[in-house]
C-alpha cells in the first residue's frame, strides 16, 4: 500500500517535497508518475531499491531529486524551480519492472492516491 502526501500551491520557481509512505511487500522499483489535466499519465522517476539506480524524464533532470527511505519506508521527490507546466496530480508507484519497463506504468503494480501539485506563474 501506498500513501502519497505533500503536494500543494505553489509559485514558479518555488520547491515542494513529496512524500510517499510504503507498506507491505518491498518491491525492486519505486517511481512518482504524473497526470496533467486532458493529458495522459507520464513518467517523471523511478529508483531502484537494490543499487539506488536513479531515472528521470527529460523535463525534470537537474530540478526533481528521487530518493528513499529504507529505514521509514518512505519514498521522497524533492521538486525545486518549479514551473507551471509541472501542475498536475503526482502519483507514486511501485513493482518490478525490467529496466525496459522502468518508466512505462505497466511495469508497476501498486499506486498511491495521488497528490495535487499546482504552480502558479
Amino acid at each position: 500500500q501506498l500513501q502519497a502526501s505533500g503536494g500543494g500551491l505553489v509559485q514558479a520557481g518555488g520547491s515542494l517535497r513529496l512524500n510517499c509512505a510504503a507498506s507491505g511487500r518491498t518491491f525492486r522499483s519505486y517511481a512518482w508518475f504524473r497526470q496533467a489535466p486532458g493529458k495522459e499519465r507520464e513518467f517523471v522517476a523511478a529508483i531502484f531499491y537494490g543499487n539506488n539506480g536513479k531515472y528521470y524524464t527529460d523535463s525534470v533532470k537537474g530540478r526533481f531529486t528521487i530518493a528513499r527511505d529504507n529505514v521509514k519506508d518512505t519514498l521522497y521527490l524533492e521538486m525545486n524551480s518549479l514551473k507551471p507546466e509541472d501542475t498536475a496530480v503526482y502519483y507514486c508507484s511501485a513493482g518490478d519492472p525490467i529496466l525496459t519497463y522502468v518508466r512505462a506504468s505497466e511495469g508497476y503494480k501498486i499506486w498511491g492516491q495521488g497528490t495535487q501539485v499546482t504552480v502558479s506563474s
